[in-house]
């Protein structure tokens, strides 16, 4: 079987990186030569995992590659997203991620792989990948309802025939009614201006190389949305095969631990506290790793977390300048009922705990598919991304979760909800009868999850074709 050898480039961001190293053990487990390749700042989030997988016997290494951030006017240590000083360094980012074209082909040269990963914001890898006749597959690492929705509003433009930015419109095209405002949508998506930012032509390029590439490869599975899996391979027309939920490949409790980066707190004592709890008499409240709250949200959150009365594990990402939002005495008012972690949280292993009753989030695909693979129903907050069309899968479609009311697509200074909504959204979710239809909703999808990665599930039949058809493309050329 070590028939295979496949090269994974994940994004320098840890919501790509985590799902990708999840993807390699993966593709390693079915007898694949699985190969990551990073910066060496990046290798510390891969190198535990690939060292256990290879003494178990698979078939894994990880190769680096020099990032030139100083070449690009970006600080020596900015190797991934969440050290990019401020928003205008993205760009600089972006175009160092473009320089890497060069020695990634040197590498695909002289280790001649059967296929390369590489994550949506590389689309010159896919020419990198055709100079070897290599086949390369597009990581999204979103949801086939967001990639469906955005073509819809990317080809049709319906936010350009509303009288105002808070009236609703419908995406067309879709195989649901789905609803947004033209403030729901990404700026750069909606702006009228002809002349294209360096950001634009970054996304622009990405959807090309959807159309160049051998196909995409989703961390889904098809009973999750399988309206939006069809649509995409059918209408739209793209190649595409279903993997995940690929945090369900971490069985065990270190594994799940230390997912990304070492926790903040230590893991035994986070769960002895949700030990002392009921089962699902607790809010968990986190916003990824990108979040970016103004001061003043970050104080009406604290007030409606605490309007609410519940009890609440709370992951504050953001240590700085806490003491100006931080309602005074907060900590001491909730002491017993809340538990603030500072920093890194080990979320598999809390959402998995059964005192976990509602998982406070912004959306994002990763942290979506964790809540709905621990069955725990969703306070959806989305901030920006993909983040607003993932909410309607969880809210409309799934019926699995209630939102605060977001209204801006924001990527810095998120702000707009109040305390009396939080505490609404969060009391729904947790309380009464309504909850109790999205918990078992919630709960049965986790079981369809469950069942997808096994052996002879639509996950684990996706690979084995995917994997058939790497071989015969191989024996091919």
């Amino acid at each position: 079987m070590g028939d295979l050898h496949v090269f994974f480039f994940p994004f320098m961001a840890h919501g790509h990186m985590i799902p990708t190293l999840d993807m390699a053990k993966l593709f390693a487990s079915r007898g694949v030569k699985a190969t990551i390749i990073t910066t060496p700042a990046n290798q510390p989030v891969f190198s535990k995992a690939v060292e256990k997988y290879t003494q178990l016997g698979f078939q894994m290494e990880i190769r680096l590659l020099e990032f030139p951030a100083v070449e690009v006017g970006l600080p020596e240590d900015c190797e991934s997203a969440d050290k990019i000083p401020s928003v205008d360094g993205l760009p600089r980012f972006h175009k160092a991620c473009a320089m890497l074209q060069p020695p990634l082909e040197h590498l695909l040269q002289e280790l001649r792989p059967n296929c390369l990963v590489a994550d949506m914001f590389f689309p010159w890898a896919t020419e990198a990948a055709a100079k070897f006749d290599i086949p390369r597959l597009i990581f999204h690492g979103s949801s086939y309802l967001a990639m469906c929705a955005m073509n819809s509003l990317r080809t049709h433009k319906p936010f350009n025939h509303v009288s105002s930015d808070s009236e609703l419109f419908t995406i067309p095209n879709l195989p649901h009614e789905l609803k947004l405002t033209r403030l729901q949508v990404s700026p750069m998506e909606r702006s009228k201006l002809e002349t294209p930012t360096p950001f634009s032509e970054i996304f622009k390029r990405v959807f090309e190389s959807e159309d160049t590439s051998y196909g995409v490869i989703f961390n889904s599975f098809y009973e999750l949305e399988p309206d939006y899996a069809e649509h995409y391979k059918n209408v739209l027309g793209r190649r595409a095969w279903s993997v995940g939920p690929l945090s369900l490949f971490n069985t065990d409790a270190e594994d799940k631990a230390e997912r990304g980066k070492k926790s903040s707190i230590n893991e035994h004592e986070c769960l002895k506290w949700l030990d002392s709890k009921n089962p699902h008499s607790v809010v968990y409240i986190c916003f990824g790793s990108t979040a970016n709250f103004a001061p003043s949200q970050l104080h009406e959150m604290a007030m409606g977390i605490e309007d609410s009365g519940l009890d609440f594990v709370w992951v504050i990402r953001n240590k700085r300048e806490e003491e100006k939002w931080m309602p005074e005495g907060f900590e001491e008012r909730t002491k017993g009922k809340g538990l603030i972690i500072r920093g890194w949280a080990p979320q598999v292993l809390i959402l998995d705990h059964p005192a976990v009753g509602a998982f406070v989030t912004h959306c994002g695909w990763n942290s979506t598919l964790e809540g709905v693979c621990a069955g725990v129903p969703f306070v959806t907050w989305p901030l920006f991304a993909d983040q607003f069309l993932n909410e309607k899968l969880m809210t409309d479609i799934l019926r699995t979760g209630s939102g605060v009311g977001s209204k801006e697509w924001k990527s810095a200074d998120c702000d707009g909800v109040k305390r009396e909504a939080i505490a609404e959204a969060m009391k729904k979710v947790m309380i009464g009868e309504e909850s109790e239809e999205m918990r078992s909703r919630v709960k049965a999808m986790k079981d369809k999850a469950k069942k997808a990665i096994e052996e002879g599930g639509s996950s684990y039949l996706g690979l084995s074709s995917l994997l058939d058809e790497l071989r015969a493309y191989h024996a091919k050329h």
